[in-house]
């Protein structure tokens, strides 16, 4: 009997380093998913926000209710996304005031920025799933030494946990600062120009993300995982070797 070696191999290699994808995923069923379907439904195929509201809460709801029979846990992130579109949906049908209803949008960004700030206080930031592959770039040494980074085992690890975790306090703060600018707004400036206002301080939120967490903490974390990467012994008999062999060929 011949076993598939080669399928098991890629599969345990995928497991073992996940793409970008992978790490995204969560993030992307959690948020996008009913974020995208909120304002698809909405603005897209003319529903009423309460109606939009509603079934753009059926993935999260999905999603709680699969963490709570499988694992025995509430899926986190799910459900703030979940009591958020149930607590709007009480607003929406107690009150409907426009300026309540565009204040209301920025509570999206607010339950992903105390997520992402809950998960630095559980020890799980939540911003590395995409940081992780930006710096390691599939890069077997790379990965390895991430993780002695990360376990704590090298001498480098509590500043470079100190470098993650403030990455993703940036990310959350960024996003608490959009949803207060949001609802200041909502209540500050016209209807009609907060509708547009509002995506630019979306744009300005992951714009400062990008640009402060890139130089606190991406540049340092850059550095710190190259150098111990060259610090491994086993990194540079790898290199012997690879150029042992190259001259072998030769």
């Amino acid at each position: 009997m011949t076993k598939n070696t080669g399928t098991q191999g890629r599969t345990e290699q995928q497991k073992q380093n996940p793409s970008a994808l992978d790490n995204f995923l969560p993030l992307i069923v959690d948020v996008a998913v009913p974020l995208g379907s909120y304002y698809l439904l909405k603005d897209g195929f003319g529903m009423s926000t309460f109606a939009a509201l509603g079934w753009s809460s059926v993935v999260p709801a999905l999603r709680t209710l699969w963490g709570l029979v499988r694992e025995r846990k509430v899926n986190g992130l799910a459900g703030l996304i979940l009591l958020v579109n149930v607590v709007s949906l009480m607003l929406t049908f107690v009150s409907g005031d426009p300026r309540l209803m565009l204040a209301k949008d920025g509570a999206v960004s607010s339950t992903v920025g105390i997520g992402i700030l809950l998960s630095v206080r559980m020890g799980r930031p939540m911003m590395t799933a995409g940081l992780k592959p930006f710096l390691v770039k599939a890069d077997a040494a790379k990965e390895a030494a991430w993780t002695r980074l990360v376990s704590g085992a090298s001498a480098r690890s509590a500043a470079f946990l100190r470098k993650e975790r403030a990455y993703s306090v940036v990310w959350g703060l960024a996003l608490l600062a959009e949803c207060g600018a949001r609802v200041v707004g909502a209540y500050t400036v016209p209807a009609d120009t907060m509708v547009w206002l509002g995506t630019v301080f979306v744009v300005g939120a992951i714009g400062i993300g990008m640009l402060v967490g890139g130089g606190l903490a991406i540049a340092p974390m850059e550095k710190m995982l190259k150098a111990e990467t060259e610090a491994d012994p086993s990194h540079g008999e790898a290199e012997e070797n690879s150029s042992l062999a190259g001259s072998t060929h030769r």
